[in-house]
């Protein structure tokens, strides 16, 4: 269902229970809100949340790793604990949130789901149900999370309907719009080559035009297939507040998905491509905040990813597809300032297949011990959340 028309978009502010195909979402109960945040493509993990302790760590990335914390220094990480720093791209926005104890950081997270496939992975999470058996694809694990819940109204921010929100009563999805275009355009580029028209540059100022569109054209149809037509971090910083004031005013389970995460070149290190997403997630995971108001002490954020990113750096000073994440969590009350979950150093003995972080908090497990705080779901509801998984209570809420 798209909602995406300025006139009913408009009337939303002013809405009492909805109907759709015969099911009213009433006005929730509690104050207790719920946006999950998917960044699709695999976010590099070990270049957000970094094991500043390690040194394993800065040998396997010669030219991406991040300086240890070091207040001279404004590209170093800044210091979370002992062994773990956070980028510096995020020093204005989720940084004081931990500080305040309103973000926490669970590394080693993920599934169970081998394939390292965008697609293959990404719907095992939307789904989750377990890995190898048949998938109900008309079954999603928010879908059946609302199910269990009286007087909630969920939302999808995004442009289809997610795999999370399928299920047999329908969600309202709002589209919220990419943004971003190329640095110099087409009609730029045709000014500068007629600069060097007739002269001896202009067949190399041609060639460079073609190359760089031809790579762009490459690497973008890659980013985008691994996005799934996400909104792209600009988007989200854009438009987080009109996400804000939906949440505080209507809707009370949430989810919206930001695409640009494949980092297989140029991927950068304090600077560069990822710090640029991080940045614009930072803004928009803040503003959201903010926008929010009051309603931010009853509201938990959960960011994550399909899958983490191989630990050593490629040969094209970016990464590859891996295993184990960093998943956030994050709220005006939950009980953050720390790293949650089981841990072990990082070094090479540790490496998953001698490649990835490995996973030792199942998603299912995390989700499930959240939601069991949240709502006081029993066992048999956990259950039908997620069919096989066992919660297991971080103590974050």
């Amino acid at each position: 269902m798209d909602l995406n028309r300025r006139g009913f978009i408009g009337g939303l502010a002013s809405l009492a229970p909805m109907t759709i195909a015969g099911h009213v979402w009433a006005a929730p109960k509690a104050d207790a809100r719920l946006l999950v945040v998917f960044l699709r493509g695999a976010y590099d993990a070990a270049n957000v949340v970094i094991p500043v302790s390690s040194d394993f760590y800065y040998a396997s990335r010669p030219n991406l790793a991040i300086a240890r914390p070091d207040p001279a220094l404004a590209t170093s990480a800044l210091r979370l604990d002992t062994n773990w720093g956070l980028h510096p791209a995020l020093r204005d926005t989720i940084f004081p949130l931990f500080q305040k104890g309103q973000a926490a950081f669970i590394p080693f997270a993920g599934t169970d789901d081998l394939t390292r496939s965008h697609f293959e992975t990404q719907d095992t999470i939307e789904l989750g149900q377990n890995v190898g058996g048949s998938r109900n694809y008309r079954s999603g694990f928010m879908a059946r999370l609302a199910a269990n819940l009286t007087r909630v109204r969920p939302i999808a921010f995004t442009e289809q309907m997610p795999l999370a929100f399928q299920g047999q009563d329908p969600v309202p999805n709002l589209a919220i719009g990419n943004v971003g275009k190329a640095g110099v355009d087409s009609r730029q580029a045709a000014l500068i080559a007629s600069m060097y028209k007739g002269g001896p540059l202009a067949a190399s100022v041609q060639e460079g035009f073609h190359v760089r569109d031809d790579v762009i054209r490459t690497v973008s149809e890659h980013m985008m297939e691994a996005s799934r037509g996400a909104v792209s971090p600009k988007g989200f910083e854009l438009s987080a507040r009109r996400i804000g004031r939906l949440m505080r005013e209507q809707f009370n389970i949430g989810f919206v998905d930001v695409g640009g995460w494949d980092t297989h070149v140029n991927q950068g290190g304090a600077t560069g491509y990822l710090a640029d997403r991080l940045s614009e997630l930072g803004r928009g995971l803040a503003g959201f905040a903010e926008e929010i108001g009051p309603q931010w002490k009853d509201t938990v954020v959960v960011v994550l990813s399909e899958f983490g990113r191989t630990f050593r750096e490629n040969g094209n000073r970016g990464t590859d597809h891996g295993h184990g994440s960093v998943y956030w969590v994050l709220g005006g009350g939950i009980k953050g300032g720390r790293i949650a979950g089981e841990q072990v150093a990082v070094d090479q003995a540790h490496l998953f297949q001698n490649r990835d972080y490995p996973v030792l908090t199942d998603y299912r497990s995390l989700l499930g011990g959240l939601f069991q705080r949240m709502y006081g779901l029993d066992q048999a509801g956990l259950q039908s959340v997620f069919p096989s998984g066992q919660a297991r209570d971080l103590g974050l809420i």
